[in-house]
């Protein structure tokens, strides 16, 4: 890609500014999560107007990726679904409740447990879903063109030794 020693951006500047501001910091940790803050920022835009031409929300993608990843009948429990997105009980009955509402999911009561409720992806959530999975494949790997494949892979490593960290 480039010569890190060479590449600067934004973050060099203000790990520099609080190193020189409050000599009693360590500001290195901002190399790294400041980094990762803008970088999220500007994927969040990405897949934003990525899936806007398809019609849906990030939020919509989300769901029903976790829906399709499933395989056919393309069904999750709403709780699982709560762990697949990591977001509030809350949060997910609103979803479904928005998904049902745009033809792309259906709620299937659990004939043994009437707590339980099944979230399955409609013909139109799988073709949406699908359709929008393709073109971030193809906006994704446009954002990576100018990394080598083997500096992809480190970068996942590593940041999945970051990710895990927060998991445990």
């Amino acid at each position: 890609m480039h010569n890190s020693e060479e590449l600067r951006d934004e973050v060099d500047g203000i790990v520099a500014a609080w190193g020189r501001e409050r000599t009693d910091f360590n500001p290195e940790p901002l190399s790294v999560f400041s980094r990762l803050l803008r970088l999220d920022r500007h994927i969040d835009k990405m897949r934003r107007q990525t899936f806007a031409k398809h019609g849906i929300e990030s939020w919509e993608f989300e769901m029903l990726a976790a829906l399709r990843r499933q395989g056919k009948p393309y069904r999750l429990t709403a709780g699982r679904l709560v762990q697949e997105t990591l977001v509030s009980s809350g949060t997910v009955t609103n979803r479904i409740d928005r998904m049902v509402a745009h033809g792309y999911a259906e709620r299937h009561p659990d004939p043994k447990d009437r707590r339980v409720v099944h979230v399955q992806a409609t013909e139109a959530g799988v073709r949406v879903v699908d359709a929008a999975m393709e073109d971030l494949l193809t906006a994704e790997q446009h954002e990576l063109e100018d990394m080598p494949i083997a500096e992809q892979k480190e970068l996942a490593v590593l940041l999945r030794q970051l990710l895990a960290h927060f998991e445990r």
